[in-house]
C-alpha cells in the first residue's frame, strides 16, 4: 500500500487510484464490527469512542481493509498528483523552487533600504507574454524544420509561463484584501439600508399610533360632551318635575 501512494501520476487527467474498489459497504461494516470487537469494557460505549489513525492501524485489520484507514493528517507538505504541496501559506520564490526568474527581484530605496521599492508587475506580464507570442511562432517554426529540436524551446515556453503564474500570484494578497474590504461595504451598506428600513417602519408606527390616540381623544371628548349634555337634560327634568309635584300640592291646599 505504502508503494501504491508514493506512485507519481504524470497524466494531466489521472485515472482514479485503484484503491477506490476497496471502498464499499461489505468492507465498511467490516471495519465497524472489528473496532466494536477491539473496544474494551473499561473504554467509552462504542458509539462514542473517536477511533485516530494510529490506533486503527494498531488493529488487526485485513488488506483490502488497510485503504480504509485515513492517513495521518499532514503538517508540512502533501502530494496531489505526484505534485508536493506545500501547507505554508508563504508564496515560496522560483529560485527557492529551482525555477529561472525572468524578471528582477524589487529595488530597495537607498534611503531607507527595509523599504523594497515595489515592482511593476503589469509591465513585466506583458513583457513575458510578447515573449511568449515571440516563442510559440519560432516553436511552430522548429516543428516545421526540425521537430525533433521542440524540447528546448517548450521547456523556455514552460518557463515564461511558470514567471507569469508567479507574477499573478504575487497579487493574491492584494486581491484578498480588496475582496475583503468589498464584502465589509456590502455589509455595511446592506445594514446601513436595513436601518433606514427600520426608521420608516418605526415612523409609519409613530404615524399610526399618533392617529390613534388622537381618534381616541376625539371619542373620548365627544362621550364626555354627549355625557354631560344628557346629564344637563336629566337635572332639567328632574327640576320641571319637582316644580310639578309642588304646583299639585299648592292646588289641593
Amino acid at each position: 500500500m505504502a508503494d501504491l501512494n508514493q506512485q507519481r501520476v504524470t497524466t494531466a487527467f489521472a485515472p482514479p487510484p485503484p484503491l477506490w474498489k476497496y471502498f464499499t459497504r461489505e468492507n465498511l461494516d467490516k471495519l465497524e464490527e472489528i473496532k466494536n470487537s477491539s473496544t474494551k469494557e473499561d473504554e467509552r460505549p462504542k458509539s462514542d469512542k473517536q477511533w485516530t489513525p494510529q490506533e486503527l492501524r494498531a488493529l488487526e485489520i485485513p488488506q483490502e481493509l488497510r485503504f480504509l484507514v485515513p492517513p495521518e493528517t499532514p503538517t508540512s507538505e502533501y502530494s496531489v498528483f505526484g505534485e508536493l504541496q506545500s501547507l505554508s501559506t508563504v508564496l515560496p520564490s522560483l529560485k527557492e523552487q529551482g525555477i529561472e526568474q525572468l524578471y528582477p527581484e524589487p529595488t530597495t530605496d537607498t534611503q531607507d533600504p527595509s523599504k523594497p521599492q515595489p515592482l511593476n508587475h503589469a509591465y513585466y506580464l506583458l513583457k513575458i507574454s510578447k515573449s511568449l507570442l515571440l516563442n510559440f511562432l519560432e516553436f511552430v517554426g522548429i516543428l516545421s524544420v526540425s521537430p525533433e529540436q521542440f524540447e528546448p524551446k517548450v521547456e523556455d515556453m514552460r518557463n515564461m509561463f511558470i514567471n507569469a503564474h508567479h507574477l499573478l500570484n504575487l497579487y493574491r494578497p492584494h486581491q484578498a484584501r480588496e475582496s475583503l474590504i468589498m464584502m465589509m461595504e456590502e455589509q455595511l451598506e446592506r445594514t446601513r439600508n436595513e436601518i433606514k428600513q427600520m426608521d420608516k417602519v418605526k415612523a409609519d408606527i409613530q404615524c399610526a399610533l399618533e392617529e390613534s390616540q388622537s381618534s381616541d381623544n376625539r371619542d373620548s371628548s365627544t362621550e364626555r360632551q354627549e355625557s354631560e349634555n344628557g346629564q344637563s337634560e336629566t337635572d332639567l327634568q328632574k327640576a320641571e318635575n319637582t316644580q310639578i309635584l309642588w304646583n299639585l300640592l299648592d292646588s289641593d291646599n
